[in-house]
């Protein structure tokens, strides 16, 4: 069986690559058959050439047996695929001004699949690289009912819920925790913050890696209690910082707080379970938990940690998450006999869900991941209108190629061989466009990956199979969306009349495809353009709206003290001298020392006022510090009362300032000025308001109620409480970009080394939460302008062929009397009936569509008349000047010329 199949690949694979040697064996093997039979009537006293006539008649036709023979040979439908194609090159050559516009409208659609699919693929189902078997791990999420009985879900835990989770389960393999942070690395001017990955040993064990040099530290060296000072470096920053350098082994870098000794380096791509941050570094969980808690491991008080587990063979995700939060819920019992706090299980109900890896994907997706989603889709409606268009074209060109089809069909050829034919061609045009979207999309890979998602690391797309595989499923999918309506056309019509028509095109016919595909591509347009509007509309109150502070105007400077240890003194002194050399900087107007940071961590105390049972069930309530300068750097105003002064010292009576927002939640109808509540304890003094401050939003921007906050005097904070870290927000007033990189040089001197700075613009931590609606906004845009342009070009072509095939027509018309401004109106009215009627449609699209996308919209309606109304005269606008040009040269017409060609 295996050699007879061996023998008939190979006989086919010959025909096919060797067509010219089997075509001459084929000639040579005819004519001695003819030969033979001629030779046996030669024997029998026929002359020669009278037998080889006679032998040739009984044979039959040769030609016909050539056929049968090429039939048989299995591979006749690659030679016509073959020179079919010859016959599109050839076709492309000779009219490449539409080759060039076919395929660039079909660069544009596949392009811009291209680089979403990257990004797409990346963010929601492609598995971290040399990840062992990625459908049998989870990611650990979970959640519980807090105190105000609200359930969302959480990934980080703590170490030793991780080991009791990877001690009790019967359902995993194997279990790993990570945790990726920024970190400062280095030493002295050189320190920079980089993100590195704090790891369990077993971490590696779930990756089929291997390092290019060194090994990965072992469970030994990620032992309790701290673990050893060891490291593995990624492949970049080793090539990067050390030249590739095989003597980097047993060198020190410093990480974060501590020297490290490098100990091996990370194969090429590998960065675990990262989500788009690069690490630059792995070092042993343990060995950095020590250096923060030393008793991290004994108590449940620090949630810091992602978990991975791998499910055992047979174990669905289901069956794990079953297994996961009976585990869950014996740890918890285990924290609640060591804490009274914690609440019964009964009650908190905690479970845990064993979830995707991908975090777009899993239950605490944010809207993001849904915005990024429906971009996706947004690029396939742009690859559908570039179809359209295409189709449109092509339809247009079949008109002017019905003698030539009329001649194939005429000869013999079938309609499915035409089909065939104009099938290739258009997979041919196809091809190159892919071609081109590739490179467009190389170059445009970089910018929607910044635009869409937050990761440092480069994501090329020539290079990435699963990008390129999409893109040839992508090819084959337009070429026959863009070429069966067409192709089906071209075999249709009265084959006596298209053979009369010769070389002169008959009168005007109006083509119902045509129009179906204008109004189509309109449609489309007019959805992707509401969707843009709602997006920018979205992103525009976004920006208009007032957090309670100037954004635009801040920067914040970070300090970490890497281990170093300062006595209170010590460290008051240092955070006063970084406040008077930040004011003093040029560009800076002031400066204040702060211990919250919106959007980025804050801090909270309990409260107590006199006769409220618990404050802390009216909801959660945020401290701020700052020094006397804290309003006014921040350009949160003072309502009442007043702020900070000097005169708040450490020893004065206690004051607070208090969002108008807290002031009516703890003292409703009443003064809050004059109240007083004690913090963190109801045995301490009482702390005084003295003013109230405008509402600020530092957690959310989507919630309608404004933050719960009061202000504390620096002085008086460090007074009652552990210092606060080295945190400072520095109002400038130019670009704080500028100002950041100046603002550091000068305050890094100060620091006691190896302690380091950070500055970088608040706008940068405040980013991240408009990305949705920039993202949206920027893409659905982009699209829809693209969209726009690719139907105007549309009806602008199908407009200017239709008055080329009426310009008899016309001349008559003019001949008769028709005025320039009758013409105009004709073919201007046509137009705008094609456009009318995709714009009813694509608004009657649009608002059923927009429903599925008002969740992500900010405080905006997916209805808005507005944004309706500038998309309808947008696009009758465009349909307008689109038939206008067709319709002014249809004006010029010279009825005597127009007469006289036909």
């Amino acid at each position: 069986m295996i050699v007879e199949f061996w023998s008939d690949l190979r006989f086919r694979l010959r025909a096919l690559f060797h067509r010219a040697d089997v075509e001459r064996e084929l000639d040579a093997e005819l004519r001695d058959h003819i030969e033979r039979e001629a030779e046996k009537l030669q024997r029998g006293g026929m002359p020669r050439d009278a037998a080889l006539r006679a032998a040739a008649i009984a044979f039959g036709g040769v030609d016909r047996f050539k056929e049968d023979s090429r039939d048989a040979r299995g591979v006749t439908w690659l030679e016509h695929v073959s020179q079919d194609a010859k016959y599109a090159l050839r076709g492309m050559r000779n009219r490449p001004a539409f080759t060039a516009v076919v395929v660039a409208t079909l660069g544009l659609g596949v392009g811009v699949n291209a680089a979403m699919f990257g990004v797409v693929d990346r963010v929601l189902f492609r598995a971290p690289k040399y990840l062992i078997d990625p459908s049998s791990v989870n990611r650990v999420y979970y959640r519980f009912s807090n105190a105000q009985g609200e359930r969302f879900f959480d990934r980080s835990l703590e170490y030793k819920r991780y080991q009791d989770l990877a001690r009790t389960s019967a359902s995993i393999a194997q279990a790993a925790a990570f945790g990726y942070r920024q970190m400062a690395v280095g030493d002295g001017e050189a320190t920079q913050p980089r993100v590195v990955a704090i790891a369990s040993a077993s971490y590696f064990d779930f990756f089929d890696a291997r390092p290019v040099l060194g090994r990965f530290y072992t469970a030994q060296e990620d032992s309790l209690p701290a673990g050893a000072a060891v490291t593995v470096i990624g492949y970049g920053f080793w090539q990067t910082e050390y030249g590739g350098g095989r003597d980097v082994l047993g060198k020190s870098i410093r990480l974060g707080t501590r020297l490290y000794t490098i100990i091996g380096v990370a194969p090429p791509g590998f960065e675990g379970v990262s989500d788009g941050r690069l690490p630059i570094a792995f070092m042993p969980l343990t060995t950095h938990a020590a250096s923060v808690a030393p008793d991290f491991y004994q108590n449940y008080g620090w949630s810091w940690l992602d978990v991975i587990v791998r499910r055992k063979p047979g174990v669905s995700s289901a069956d794990a998450t079953a297994d996961l939060t009976n585990s869950y819920r014996l740890s918890w019992e285990v924290e609640r006999s060591t804490s009274g706090d914690v609440a019964p299980v009964d009650v908190a109900r905690p479970e845990v869900k064993a979830g995707p890896l991908q975090l777009a994907r899993g239950p605490m997706a944010g809207p993001e991941a849904r915005v990024l989603g429906l971009i996706g889709v947004v690029a396939l409606v742009v690859l559908l209108i570039a179809c359209a268009n295409v189709a449109n074209l092509l339809l247009a060109r079949a008109l002017r190629r019905r003698r030539e089809l009329a001649v194939r069909r005429a000869i013999g050829g079938t309609r499915g061989r035409l089909v065939q034919q104009l099938l290739t061609e258009m997979a041919v045009l196809a091809g190159f466009g892919t071609i081109a979207g590739l490179v467009g999309a190389q170059l445009a890979a970089k910018t929607f990956q910044r635009m869409l998602v937050a990761t440092a690391d480069d994501w090329p797309v020539v290079s990435d199979t699963r990008t390129l595989l999409f893109a040839v499923a992508l090819t084959a999918a337009t070429a026959i969306l863009a070429g069966i309506l067409p192709a089906l056309d071209a075999g249709r019509g009265d084959l006596a009349g298209s053979l009369k028509a010769g070389t002169r095109e008959d009168g005007y016919r109006q083509s119902r495809s045509r129009s179906i595909l204008l109004v189509t591509q309109t449609a489309l347009s007019v959805v992707l353009l509401v969707g843009a509007g709602l997006f920018v509309r979205s992103l525009q109150a976004v920006r208009e709206l007032h957090l309670g502070y100037d954004v635009d105007r801040i920067v914040y400077v970070e300090g970490s003290m890497r281990g170093v240890k300062l006595p209170r003194e010590r460290q008051r002194a240092l955070a006063n001298d970084l406040v008077q050399t930040a004011s003093s900087t040029p560009g800076v107007d002031d400066a204040t020392l702060v211990v919250s940071v919106p959007f980025y961590s804050s801090e909270g105390r309990s409260l107590y006022v006199a006769g409220i049972d618990s404050v802390r069930r009216l909801g959660r309530f945020a401290l701020q510090a700052g020094s006397p300068g804290y309003f006014a750097t921040m350009g949160t105003r003072i309502l009442r009362g007043r702020g900070f002064s000097v005169e708040d010292r450490a020893d004065a009576p206690r004051i607070a300032v208090v969002s108008e927002a807290m002031a009516k939640v703890l003292w409703p109808g009443q003064d809050a000025i004059g109240k007083c509540f004690r913090i963190s304890n109801d045995t301490v003094p009482c702390t005084t308001v003295v003013g109230i401050a405008e509402n600020i939003k530092s957690r959310a921007l989507r919630s309608s109620e404004a933050d719960l906050m009061y202000y504390l005097p620096m002085a008086q904070y460090t007074a009652s409480f552990d210092p606060p870290m080295l945190a400072m927000f520095v109002r400038v007033h130019r670009r704080p970009e500028d100002v950041s990189g100046p603002l550091r040089t000068r305050l890094q001197p100060l620091m006691p080394p190896p302690a380091a700075l950070r500055a970088r613009p608040l706008q940068g931590i405040i980013d991240p939460e408009t990305r949705a609606w920039r993202s949206g906004a920027t893409m659905f845009l982009g699209f829809g302008a693209l969209a726009l342009a690719l139907a105007g070009v549309g009806l602008y072509a199908v407009m200017a062929f239709s008055v080329a095939q009426r310009n008899r027509e016309i001349g008559v018309r003019i001949a008769l009397g028709a005025e320039s401004g009758d013409v105009m109106r004709l073919v201007v009215g046509e137009g705008l009936k094609v456009t009318a009627a995709g714009v009813v449609v694509g608004v009657v699209l649009a608002v059923f569509g927009a429903g599925k996308i008002g969740s992500l919209l900010f405080q905006e309606s997916p209805r808005d008349p507005v944004v309706y109304l500038a998309v309808v005269g947008t696009l009758l606008i465009v349909g307008t000047l689109a038939s206008a040009i067709p319709a002014s040269r249809a004006a010029r017409v010279d009825p005597n010329v127009a007469l006289r060609d036909e």
